[in-house]
């Protein structure tokens, strides 16, 4: 299990076309994929549910909390590491 923290850059948050984007990067993956919204003290919620991902309303600057648990753990860190260090021009 890898827990990892970070800042949500998106200017938008994770709402609308990012929050689609990432649930569906974290869908490609078998490792369970959970997010919490630190800054709001929210509930961890399944990252492949957009409904939930949207509910915990991660805004610009809000810090979360996404735990990676199963045999692709590493490399599914990696790539919502990359999402989410790393905004689109276009969201």
């Amino acid at each position: 299990m890898i827990q990892q923290k970070y800042t949500i850059k998106y200017e938008v948050g994770l709402h609308a076309r990012p929050a689609g984007k990432f649930v569906k990067l974290a869908k490609g993956f078998e490792s369970s994929i959970r997010i919490k919204n630190l800054t709001r003290a929210g509930e961890e919620v399944d990252a492949k549910s957009l409904v939930k991902v949207i509910k915990i309303a991660c805004a610009l600057d809000h810090e979360v909390e996404i735990t990676f648990d199963g045999a692709d753990e590493q490399a599914a860190r990696n790539a919502i590491t990359d999402f989410l260090e790393n905004p689109q021009e276009d969201e």
